[in-house]
């Protein structure tokens, strides 16, 4: 009883082993000792529910960044003198503050349209988790962690939570791509 157990694990380790390092391997059938080749998946072609999957983010996080790079536009210079300049400051000279503005909130009305329809989806997707990322560096600077990650917060959320969920999300469709429902891939 226990060498075939033992003869089941191996045979198992051997089936995991090639499915990550050769997808199209010579596999053996842990309960009957055949062999036979195994397929999986092309790389290149996710998944209907991945790309369905995708395809919701896109739209969701489309849909619901637009605003702000439209509050951004509705007072450029505040932005620009109260989070840029104070909480940013790291930023190259190269641009005014008002002009890392306005980057910003161009980056957040056309970026998010282009990648809710899949058009640049991964140019999209770096570009608005670029400026993700720099909400969260002013979030974090101008309040701290908050006690992150166990803290009670009044607000009920970390003031960095929101931009670091859209920043996963964003960082996510830059790796795997926008699924089969995109204009371009």
């Amino acid at each position: 009883m226990r060498r075939s157990i033992i003869r089941i694990i191996k045979k198992m380790s051997l089936v995991a082993s090639t499915s990550i390092t050769q997808p199209y391997a010579l596999r053996a059938h842990a309960n009957t000792g055949r062999r036979s080749v195994a397929t999986c998946a092309s790389e290149s072609e996710p998944s209907i529910t991945v790309s369905l999957g995708a395809l919701g983010l896109r739209l969701a996080q489309g849909a619901l960044m637009v605003h702000n790079g439209l509050d951004k536009l509705a007072d450029p210079e505040g932005f620009a003198e109260f989070v840029v300049s104070q909480h940013l400051d790291f930023l190259p000279d190269a641009l005014t503050p008002e002009q890392w503005t306005i980057g910003a909130a161009g980056v957040e009305i056309v970026a998010p349209v282009l990648l809710a329809i899949g058009v640049l989806p991964r140019l999209s997707a770096l570009s608005l988790l670029g400026t993700m990322s720099m909400a969260v560096v002013f979030h974090v600077h101008a309040t701290g962690l908050e006690g992150f990650p166990l803290g009670v917060v009044e607000a009920h959320q970390y003031a960095f939570e929101t931009a670091s969920l859209y920043a996963a999300v964003y960082l996510y469709l830059f790796l795997a791509g926008p699924g089969r429902f995109s204009a371009m891939k």
